[in-house]
């Protein structure tokens, strides 16, 4: 497992549920090609009303205009890490928008550490 505490850099994606690439959701395929450059981690996130370069507002509120809901997709790693990921990104996101923000990671573990433990004791706190 990838150890990360300390300086990091989250890279966020901005873009719409709908987005596709190769007929399937392009936040899907983001997350792949993240895991596969072994990227400490990203998870999706669907918003609830939103607009961006097109200044169109999708939101869930109306049946009508409840298609195409924004996407955020937030990998943190490394800056080393992140930089390298971004020409994947060049190829993959045609419309919407990709920030990176600098940010420190104060605790990273996985599921199943520390398990059985109900104190403090072995704890993996920073």
């Amino acid at each position: 497992m990838t150890r990360l505490t300390g300086s990091a850099l989250r890279l966020t994606v901005l873009i719409g549920e709908n987005d596709t690439w190769h007929h399937k959701p392009l936040y899907t395929e983001i997350v792949h090609r993240a895991h596969a450059a072994g990227l400490a981690g990203a998870s999706v996130f669907r918003g609830i009303e939103g607009f961006g370069a097109s200044s169109r507002i999708h939101t869930s509120r109306l049946l009508s205009l409840s298609e195409d809901l924004p996407v955020a997709v937030v990998v943190v790693d490394t800056e080393e890490r992140v930089r390298a990921f971004l020409p994947q990104l060049d190829e993959l996101v045609t419309e919407g928008m990709v920030t990176l923000d600098a940010c420190e990671v104060i605790r990273y573990a996985g599921r199943g550490e520390n398990q059985g433990d109900s104190g403090m004791k072995g704890k993996n706190w920073l």
